[in-house]
Order: C-alpha cells, then sequence, then structure tokens
C-alpha cells in the first residue's frame, strides 16, 4: 500500500490539452495520476488523499500556483511541489522561494517532466 502512495501525483491544471499531455508523458511509468482544475479542488482533494508529488500549474481559474505553494507546504509538509509555468525567470525565482520543488518552464520535454518526478519521489 505504501508503494502505491509513493507513486501518486495530483495535477493542478485548468487546460485539458496540458494535463492530457502530462498524462501522456508519464503514462507507462508506475505513476498513478489524478486531476483537478483549481486550487480549491486541489484543497479539497488533499482533505482525503496524499499524493508524493503535486505538479501545479501557475495560472487557474481561482487564483495563481505561485500563491498556494505556500499553502501546500504548511498543510501537507512532505508533500513535493512540480511548479509549471509558461512565465519568465521572475515566476520561477518566486516558485523556488515559496517553497516549490522544481520549476519548469512550458514547454518542457518528457525527459524533463520524468527526471523531475522521479527526483521528488
Amino acid at each position: 500500500m505504501a508503494d502505491n502512495k509513493a507513486k501518486k501525483v495530483l495535477i493542478v491544471e485548468d487546460e485539458g490539452d496540458m494535463c492530457l499531455l502530462i498524462n501522456i508523458l508519464l503514462s507507462g511509468k508506475g505513476i498513478e495520476m489524478d486531476h483537478v482544475a483549481t486550487l480549491a479542488a486541489a484543497e479539497t482533494y488533499l482533505q482525503g488523499e496524499l499524493p508524493s508529488v503535486v505538479i501545479l500549474d501557475n495560472r487557474l481559474p481561482d487564483g495563481l500556483g505561485l500563491d498556494f505553494i505556500p499553502f501546500l507546504k504548511k498543510t501537507c509538509p512532505t508533500l513535493k511541489v512540480i511548479m509549471i509555468s509558461g512565465f519568465d525567470k521572475a515566476a520561477e525565482d518566486v516558485a523556488l522561494e515559496n517553497g516549490a520543488d522544481i520549476y519548469l518552464g512550458k514547454p518542457f520535454t518528457r525527459e524533463q517532466l520524468f527526471a523531475a518526478v522521479e527526483e521528488l519521489m
């Protein structure tokens, strides 16, 4: 049972195409993936589940992923966060300052995404 938890990833992304792409990139790697489209849904999800890694988009319908990182780290201290965003270096700096473990700028490659997930699991 513990092994399943160790391989669970929550994707917080409101763009269906990007979510599908992440699923495709990580498929076949023995990783269980769940998906929510808003920060509120992520908060609700985390009340009942504890994934190892959250892949967090920045621009979401109900706020910025950057602002959600401190909440994630406070609520689930063992949770690892991969911030994904199409923004510049400033967004990367803020994400890392707020507690993100890894920042991936869009577009990213399959290798970059898988390496990031593997590193944090």
